[in-house]
């Protein structure tokens, strides 16, 4: 059983991005993760798919989207020409969302789900069976560096319940606080992937972090397997 760290860029220092996705590459990262908000479903602005297209001609790492927008489907095109791999849009925020998995797969991008730490896990009973992932908000989205919010490990646990109950093949991410202290107990709950921004970038050391917290997840995945 395998996990899989995404660094987000919402952590890094913004004037050096192309650096901190190279750090990214050298550390061995699955991804990079791409926070874009527009001031409107969350409270604050980020980056657009200009920054993606900027990126993608110095890093070879795949790019993992997290829209945090209104009206994701109808703005979901530039991400994919920009070369988003994965795309996440959310189930407070799409009412279309098989539309918007047809429309990912189509495309050759994995489509996930993302669902906010105060909406019932319900609201994912149909998307369960056309998205790839669900990633699960374990901070209120809108800024990084947030604390993990308590009730989010069992929040990961009753998911995976669902999911197993539902022979769904979709795997969990985490997206909010999660650093090497909680990692493990985030893969022995049934996470699969994982988003880490202060905890990869606030060190200096971008590639030392990520090897920590795949180590931290490693040892917990060997267990559960």
């Amino acid at each position: 059983m395998s996990v899989a760290l995404a660094p987000s860029l919402l952590s890094a220092d913004f004037s050096r991005l192309g650096e901190a996705a190279r750090a990214c590459e050298d550390g061995g990262a699955d991804w990079i993760h791409f926070d874009v908000m527009d001031g409107r479903f969350v409270p604050n602005l980020t980056v657009g798919p200009i920054v993606l297209d900027a990126l993608r001609k110095v890093t070879r790492v795949p790019f993992d989207v997290h829209l945090m927008i209104e009206g994701p489907l109808s703005k979901l095109d530039p991400y994919l020409d920009a070369g988003a791999s994965r795309v996440a849009v959310h189930v407070e925020a799409e009412p279309h969302l098989h539309r918007f998995a047809q429309h990912a797969r189509g495309r050759r991008v994995s489509p996930g789900v993302a669902i906010n730490p105060g909406t019932a896990l319900a609201s994912l009973d149909e998307a369960l069976h056309f998205v790839d992932f669900i990633l699960v908000m374990t901070v209120n989205p809108g800024w990084g560096g947030q604390a993990f919010l308590e009730g989010s490990l069992d929040r990961v646990a009753r998911l995976s319940e669902m999911i197993r109950s539902s022979n769904s093949r979709a795997t969990i991410a985490v997206d909010g606080g999660v650093g090497p202290g909680n990692i493990g107990d985030l893969v022995r709950a049934g996470a699969r992937h994982f988003v880490a921004g202060a905890s990869v970038f606030s060190s200096g050391d971008v590639p030392g972090s990520i090897r920590r917290l795949r180590e931290a997840a490693g040892s917990a995945s060997s267990l559960r397997a």
